[in-house]
């Protein structure tokens, strides 16, 4: 292997005469402690990190500059955070559904149909914070981190005020949100506390979706980790002790689930803003930022329309699906929530790695480095089709006995059960098409998602659920098949677009 001297050697130094070279190369030998035969000084090759030592610095954080350093390492130092991070949060998801799962199956129900609103507050969330991870991953690349705080800022201030009518129709009106979903009677009577709860304390979701975007979106994916580790491990311990009471805890029932999540994540937003003000590795909120710019926040909202009209169009055919499962049963509600439940568990780390080629797409084009940006994209495909290819083996072998871990009703086991089992024949596919959309969203291509979303989930999932489920009489089954196909439809013509490449000339 050839190397390229690393400094020129003038004439005058003759290197053969014994005393000259050894003055020259004592010199020397602290930054260059290799001589090749032909008195050619070269560098030494870099040390190999061991994964343990790459593994601390991922957890602990880095300032690596994202754009330069090697792209598998880059991938490693942001997918293993974010994937901690993640899963954190599905572990949450689990454990939560675990002891609500004690109070029986419509006190299930009651989270599921609660969740159809919150899916579309974190469509909101999620929207928002796509455009946040992209803008902020832009001014990153392109060295500007005085603007990636400005835009930090008018994050937060968006933020907050999207959260007010969610939080007034949460609290004034959860009843009737519940009864419009198809909710029982014990749903409506004992349930709407949950909801109030949850609807109503919606501003501290928001924020802590925005923020851990903004702390993404700079490359700080370690703070976005240990903030949701924070939060959620409360939430964790506060479950059962608001659920079921200890000494002189009262027992508040499903209602201290909710209770528990505020709290947790209450605590965690404060340490987010406190974060920002001391300074992360890559980003910082100065006093002198805390105005409103209607420049920034245009700019935001512009591009974060597009990420909110997908996650919308994905979220509401949620909703959708959950009213035709009401329809069917409590049983058949109880089962799909406990399988998707299950599902963000296993998904969360194939969105962790998702999550990583959004900032490694959004900081490169900022550096101008359009080549590593789409090579970024299919070293990271390729690692979720294995992972999910995994996951898939254990759906389609265990899926019953994943559920009963959450239940010991027969009929919502054999339920959730045959979703999973329906899963597991495309999540390889799913793999890619996560990928794949984030590569658009970190772009700041937001809109193309949402054209796809709204062609295969309102158009082609729905219709054809309503269909196999009511019309055909699949019931649940019908909901499954129409989930299967249209989700397989939709990651293959993402994937398509993709290759095209026009989300190289997105300017944000």
């Amino acid at each position: 292997m050839k190397h390229k001297p690393l400094y020129y050697v003038p004439k005058e130094i003759n290197l053969t005469n014994s005393l000259y070279r050894f003055k020259f190369l004592k010199k020397v030998s602290q930054l260059l402690p290799m001589v090749n035969q032909n008195d050619k000084l070269i560098a030494p090759a870099p040390p190999k990190r061991s994964l343990w030592k790459s593994l601390n610095e991922a957890i602990r954080g880095t300032d690596a500059d994202y754009t330069r350093i090697d792209l598998k390492k880059a991938i490693f130092l942001l997918a293993v955070p974010m994937i901690l991070e993640l899963v954190m949060e599905s572990t949450f998801a689990v454990v939560d559904i675990y002891f609500v799962g004690q109070l029986g199956s419509s006190a299930v129900a009651t989270v599921g149909l609660t969740e159809t609103y919150l899916f579309l507050l974190y469509s909101i969330a999620m929207g928002l914070s796509m455009a946040v991870t992209a803008i902020i991953a832009r001014r990153i690349g392109e060295k500007n981190k005085e603007d990636a705080g400005k835009s930090a800022v008018q994050a937060i201030f968006l933020s907050l005020l999207v959260s007010l009518p969610f939080a007034i129709a949460g609290i004034f009106f959860a009843k009737e949100l519940l009864a419009l979903m198809g909710g029982d009677q014990w749903s409506i009577e004992n349930g709407y506390r949950y909801t109030q709860w949850m609807l109503g304390g919606n501003g501290i979701i928001i924020l802590l979706f925005v923020i851990n975007a903004i702390f993404r979106g700079a490359g700080d994916a370690a703070i976005a980790m240990r903030v949701l580790w924070i939060a959620n491990g409360l939430n964790i311990i506060l479950d059962p002790l608001l659920i079921f009471g200890w000494g002189p805890i009262p027992a508040l029932g499903i209602e201290g689930a909710a209770v528990a999540t505020t709290i947790g994540r209450g605590i965690a937003v404060g340490i987010q803003i406190w974060t920002l003000a001391k300074g992360g590795k890559h980003i910082r909120v100065l006093f002198s930022d805390l105005y409103w710019d209607a420049k920034v926040i245009l700019n935001i909202l512009r591009t974060s329309l597009g990420g909110v009209g997908q996650m919308i169009v994905a979220m509401t055919s949620w909703i959708f699906l959950m009213r035709i499962l009401a329809d069917v049963g409590s049983e058949a509600v109880a089962g799909a929530t406990i399988a998707l439940r299950v599902m963000l568990f296993t998904l969360m780390p194939a969105w962790g790695l998702s999550n990583a080629a959004a900032t490694l797409v959004g900081q490169n084009l900022g550096a101008g480095n359009l080549d590593r940006a789409e090579s970024s994209v299919w070293k990271i495909g390729f690692y979720n089709m294995i992972f999910l290819i995994g996951v898939s083996l254990i759906y389609f072998f265990f899926n019953e006995a994943l559920v009963s871990i959450f239940t010991e009703d027969v009929q919502v086991i054999a339920i959730g059960g045959e979703w999973l089992r329906i899963l597991s024949y495309a999540y390889f596919v799913y793999g890619w098409w996560m990928v794949s959309v984030q590569a658009f969203n970190g772009s700041g291509d937001t809109r193309t998602p949402t054209k796809i979303n709204l062609v295969f989930f309102w158009l082609i999932q729905i219709p054809l659920a309503y269909l196999l489920a009511i019309k055909l009489g699949w019931a649940h089954s019908g909901v499954f098949w129409a989930v299967f196909f249209s989700e397989t439809s939709v990651g293959l013509f993402t994937l398509w677009l993709f290759k095209r490449g026009r989300w190289k000339t997105v300017k944000v």
